[in-house]
């Protein structure tokens, strides 16, 4: 989804990128810390990319990745219509 936005990202944007899981119903969703960035209370900015796809039961998933104001990689949002828990992000996407 990096790849995908046209937002400008240093090239080391995955070197200590921190990960933490968002209480969302097991729907997949991120926070993003990068660059010792570990604060919770940052602004933010805007979405940056998306995609689509269907989860291995058929329900339709929505991937959004966010920066935050300061345009560092903030969230990547995983909604799946159902609100039930994902089972599996696929390899490749159409």
């Amino acid at each position: 989804m990096v790849k995908k936005s046209k937002s400008r990202l240093p090239a080391n944007w995955k070197d200590n990128l921190l990960v933490r899981p968002m209480n969302d119903g097991k729907m997949g969703s991120l926070l993003l810390f990068p660059y010792d960035i570990t604060k919770n209370d940052r602004m933010f900015g805007k979405q940056i990319s998306e995609c689509q796809f269907k989860d291995k039961d058929g329900i339709d998933v929505i991937a959004s990745l966010y920066i935050d104001d300061k345009g560092n990689l903030f969230e990547l949002d995983i909604w799946k219509v159902d609100f039930s828990p994902l089972l599996d992000i696929p390899q490749k996407f159409k």
